[in-house]
């Protein structure tokens, strides 16, 4: 888990000691940390105050099988739809993907309670007991009988409560030599990049999509492929292939290269099959290698364009070819999406450029993956590379945007910004999904609440409590969006070039175009393979950064600490440190004690929270696990600890201010259940203000009641 500070020279080790000692900001002494545990079960039949299950329009399809139209989702008959939901994985000890159908209504019963109206499913081609093959054979075509059946009686418990499902096609599955594949046993799961061109895989893709897609579900009486309750099928997740591109065995590298030269004889000019041939001194009819990973930063640029037109004829035909055959063949009638954009660190152009003929682009992105190993630090004082910026970059004009796979991983003393920020921005930036990662449903009654990886949120009990009031906030459209959206224009030799780049610096936007662009206005590609947009005057950063709605705000002070403030009628927040606060909400303020915390107001009658009678306040900081331990250099832990979850107890004062008519308002405190805590607080009033004091007991949520 890395060297401690007694290992590192001097200055280093100095280094380190800082670090941790500002964590929780300005050198404070990290304040006590507190056990409060979510706890679903418990609320399971039992009426929630913090219940937000009337955002879900169920059942689930009601209104037809979902399309994009009008560059946004909508429904069969015209609708606008936005999906808020989470993937449904079992990383975790004790968690499972598919639940008992003992535990199947409750588990759905508590995602429609947290406002998630669409879940993805994403590793179903596993194995069982985890997915949905069959176990202890040779070969990966058959389903597991009990399997399937839990799973179909899950999907009919999530839709009835009005739950969509997008359904991942090609994710894990360990391909095995049964299957007839050569090399399985080297093959990676998945097949990432071979599973796009082999002719033996894709057909066994065919054929596992015609058996899921087509398989009748006897609690919905329909077929996959029938039921509009199916949002979504995406092909691939996270799967491309791109320049540099080696497999797994040499027979996958000898098929590329085959595949390439084919392609070199049908559709190379003259001129670019003489230099192609010249760069890489092949004469005659010899067959021409493809570049390795290493030569790419020195060939020829016109050899590395050309290959790049071969990869991109390699994607986009398998794209396509796969669209057409779910379309046609299957009788697939919802969206179908072909995979994400991915992998922040480098250009995901090429790959979009590829699937810019789907009418729905998706992003995946997390601020500080484990895979980083960066010392954790918060979003917030970092704008420029926030997840809305890093997401903004793939969005194109008149196409839906999703964003399937977004997190804030555990463990970070700041992941209590991710889920409002993310919201409030995908409001402002008008995007139609964003879907959480991840959800993993617990097995067993007597399963010990702590965090068991670093994406699950079943049980974080500020980013579940987080879920809820960002589900008002998302699906309601509470943040306008921009009032102007910019965009730009890239040809196709600056899209294979991006690739080409020091990883420092690869371009997420046009060059000269302003990184803060997106957290002001509307962010979209216009081209792919046009005409370059000229560079912007792009000026000083603004600072602080102000919506073109007026509504969001993000200041970073002098000494680096930043924050958020949203500010719409029906939700408010203050996100961040509190030493850098630019301004109150309209109707909300904060004095607390702790240096960062999040503090989201929203109303849960729909009205505006200056004549709103029932409010949801979340108040969420740090979360661990008991006995959890951070490495020296706090990029992760030496010890993951376990139960219960411990909180830091955002404490001190809210100010609630304009409450239209109000003679008494009142706090109520709830537990994981989200069913009432003790007594409820009452606010003391002081002329216009109404003051609540927060902190006890141990909470991250309430309900506030305003009495006229």
């Amino acid at each position: 888990m890395g060297v401690g500070p007694g290992r590192l020279p001097g200055l280093a080790a100095i280094l380190v000691w800082v670090v941790a000692a500002t964590a929780h900001g300005q050198g404070a002494a990290a304040p006590a940390l507190r056990p409060f545990v979510m706890n679903h079960r418990a609320a399971f039949g039992r009426q929630s105050p913090a219940d937000v299950s009337f955002l879900l329009d169920a059942p689930a399809g009601k209104h037809g099988f979902l399309q994009a139209a009008n560059g946004h989702l909508e429904t069969g008959d015209g609708q606008r739809i936005r999906l808020w939901g989470v993937n449904i994985t079992d990383w975790s000890p004790g968690s499972t993907m598919i639940p008992s159908k003992a535990d199947a209504p409750m588990w759905a019963a508590t995602l429609a309670r947290f406002g998630v109206n669409c879940v993805r499913l994403q590793f179903l081609d596993l194995p069982a007991p985890r997915g949905l093959i069959a176990a202890g054979r040779n070969d990966t075509l058959e389903f597991d009988s009990g399997q399937m059946d839990r799973e179909d009686y899950f999907l009919a418990e999530l839709e009835k409560r009005g739950i969509y499902i997008d359904l991942n096609l090609l994710v894990g599955r360990p391909f095995r030599a049964g299957d007839g594949v050569v090399d399985a046993d080297k093959i990676h799961e998945g097949a990432k990049g071979i599973s796009l061109f082999d002719p033996k895989l894709i057909q066994l893709q065919k054929e596992y999509a015609q058996k899921l897609l087509t398989h009748y579900n006897p609690y919905t009486k329909r077929e996959y492929r029938n039921d509009p309750a199916v949002a979504i099928v995406e092909i691939n997740n996270e799967n491309a292939i791109w320049v540099g591109f080696r497999g797994p065995s040499p027979y996958y590298d000898r098929e590329l290269d085959a595949i390439y030269n084919m392609w070199l004889r049908k559709n190379a000019a003259p001129a670019d099959l003489w230099a192609v041939r010249q760069a890489t001194g092949v004469s005659g009819n010899d067959p021409v290698p493809l570049l390795s990973w290493p030569e790419i930063a020195n060939t020829a640029p016109q050899r590395y364009q050309v290959e790049s037109r071969f990869y991109l004829w390699l994607e986009r035909g398998y794209f396509s070819y796969m669209r057409d055959y779910l379309k046609n063949d299957v009788g697939v009638k919802c969206v179908i999406l072909a995979t994400a954009d991915h992998s922040h660190p480098s250009t995901g152009y090429p790959l979009e450029l590829a699937l810019s003929s789907f009418d729905v682009l998706d992003g995946h992105d997390y601020w500080q993956h484990p895979w980083e190993r960066k010392v954790k630090s918060p979003m917030v004082n970092d704008p420029l590379n926030s997840t809305v910026v890093e997401l903004s970059r793939t969005p194109m004009e008149g196409k839906a945007y999703t964003v399937s796979e977004v997190n804030e991983p555990f463990p970070n003393d700041y992941g209590a910004e991710q889920i409002p920020i993310l919201a409030a921005y995908g409001d402002l930036e008008d995007w139609d999904a964003i879907l959480w990662y991840t959800f993993e449903p617990k097995k067993d009654a007597d399963w010990k609440p702590y965090v068991g990886d670093p994406f699950d949120i079943s049980v974080d009990p500020v980013k579940m409590t987080e879920l809820a009031a960002g589900a008002l906030l998302f699906l309601r459209g509470d943040v306008s969006p921009a009032r102007e959206t910019v965009t730009r224009s890239y040809s196709m030799e600056q899209v294979f070039d991006s690739y080409r780049l020091p990883h420092q610096d690869r371009p997420y936007f046009t060059p000269g175009f302003p990184l803060w662009a997106p957290l002001q206005h509307g962010s979209r590609i216009s081209s792919l393979d046009g005409k370059t947009t000229s560079r912007f005057n792009e000026g000083a950063r603004p600072n602080p950064i102000v919506s073109d709605t007026g509504q969001l705000i993000w200041q970073v002070s002098k000494d680096g600490h930043g924050v958020v403030t949203v500010d719409s009628p029906r939700t408010q927040a203050l996100i961040g440190f509190k030493s850098a606060q630019s301004r109150p909400a309209a109707n909300l303020s904060a004095s607390v004690d702790n240096p960062f915390s999040a503090i989201v107001l929203t109303s849960l009658d729909g009205k505006p929270i200056a004549g709103s009678s029932r409010l949801l306040l979340t108040a969420g900081s740090t979360v661990e696990n008991t006995g959890m331990e951070w490495n020296g250099e706090h990029t992760g832990l030496s010890q993951w600890g376990g139960s219960p979850t411990l909180i830091e107890t955002v404490t001190g004062r809210i100010e609630l201010r304009g409450l239209t008519g109000a003679i008494a308002v009142l706090a109520q405190p709830l537990d994981g259940a989200g069913l009432p805590l003790g007594e409820p607080l009452p606010a003391t009033r002081d002329g216009d203000a109404w003051m609540l004091s927060i902190g006890n007991p141990v909470t991250t949520w309430y309900t506030v009641t305003v009495q006229r």
